[in-house]
């Protein structure tokens, strides 16, 4: 912890939120948000310090609009999510209980939390509706603290997380990344009650793995639901936890002496040179996508060493993947026109790219 400390320097670690944890699962590979999540450093701040600050965060009508979609869902004690549940999950009306954890005073509201779900564990024959609980989550040995929408308890033990978005289904299909993000999030929700669950000595997988994602239907504010299984979001997660649980193989590659220390002055400002912080990111591996202009605070700093490195990453995962060992444009470029030759293990790859090129040339001429 003290080599992460180190990392962090004088900068006051920043908690982590459930946003922060769901977007680690959106590009596992990459060695600088590992590090500097792991370390609680703020990337919102270094990005603005580096020049390159990103335009994250709501507008206030997005805000204000998501507010109101989340109080008529939950308006008269849950009624129409209630509804829904009944019609998704086959929940009786008549054995449910409501809980509104949120009123409870902030420092007793995850001991409440705790004390709610043990009994409803308990009680099987108890159906419950929580409203706002708080859960924890170990992130490199930082406690962070989530507050899911709502946590639905069927009938049978079940426990299913209820996630309330704003963004709307037309025709019964959502925005793909906008959908992706919001499975991500119930998938951190769910990997904390889980392991709530285990703290209490009781089965973790009473928690489903099918969410239930709310959203305006269509072009009205009549809300919808419709079940999500975050499986593949959970495994993800998962690996990239236990990743950063391990962080210590990945500072042993980084420089002595690097740090990410913003060196705050005394409001709290940053006053380390610019250059040099851009050097100290640098010496931290990037896995820059165009999925992290949506998901990473320090996107737009490693989209600009991407275009000066001419990295294949500018082109999207799939391109990067497919060209496996190829890691820049002009290397992919040099072995399709075949002035590069191929390294070991290349050959493959410089096949395909040949092939690909003879082909245009022909559609060319």
């Amino acid at each position: 912890m003290n080599r992460l400390d180190a990392l962090r320097g004088t900068t006051p670690p920043k908690p982590h939120d459930a946003r922060a944890i769901a977007a680690l699962a959106a590009n596992p590979g990459c060695t600088r948000r590992a590090l500097m999540d792991g370390a609680g450093i703020d990337k919102g701040a270094a990005a603005r310090h580096l020049g390159f600050p990103a335009p994250f965060g709501q507008s206030p009508f997005a805000i204000t609009r998501g507010n109101a979609f989340e109080a008529l869902v939950k308006a008269d004690g849950c009624a129409e999510l209630l509804r829904m549940l009944r019609e998704l999950l086959g929940l009786p009306i008549a054995e449910v209980a409501y809980h509104d954890v949120e009123n409870v005073g902030a420092h007793l509201r995850h001991t409440h939390t705790r004390a709610l779900i043990d009994r409803a564990v308990r009680e099987e024959d108890a159906g419950t509706v929580y409203d706002h609980p708080l859960f924890t989550l170990e992130i490199a040995g930082h406690t962070a603290y989530l507050e899911p929408d709502v946590v639905a308890f069927q009938l049978g033990g079940r426990f299913h997380i209820v996630e309330i978005k704003s963004f709307a289904v037309i025709d019964g299909q959502a925005d793909p990344a906008a959908a992706a993000a919001a499975a991500r999030q119930a998938a951190v929700y769910v990997l904390a009650l889980r392991g709530l669950l285990e703290e209490l000595g009781h089965d973790p997988l009473r928690v489903s793995h099918e969410v239930v994602l709310v959203c305006p239907e269509n072009f009205a504010n009549r809300p919808v639901a419709t079940l999500v299984d975050v499986r593949r979001q959970l495994a993800v997660l998962r690996r990239q936890l236990a990743r950063m649980t391990d962080l210590d193989r990945l500072i042993d590659a980084l420089p002595d002496g690097l740090t990410f220390d913003l060196m705050p002055d005394e409001d709290g400002l940053p006053s380390r040179p610019v250059a040099e912080l851009a050097d100290a990111v640098r010496g931290a591996a990037a896995r820059y996508a165009p999925d992290c202009l949506s998901t990473c605070d320090l996107c737009f700093f490693c989209r600009d060493e991407a275009r000066q490195e001419g990295a294949s990453d500018l082109l999207g995962r799939h391109v990067r993947d497919e060209l496996g060992g190829v890691a820049s444009v002009g290397e992919a470029l040099a072995l399709a026109d075949g002035a590069r030759a191929p390294a070991e293990g290349q050959e493959e790859i410089a096949r395909l790219l040949r092939g690909a090129e003879r082909l245009r040339r022909e559609c060319l001429t």
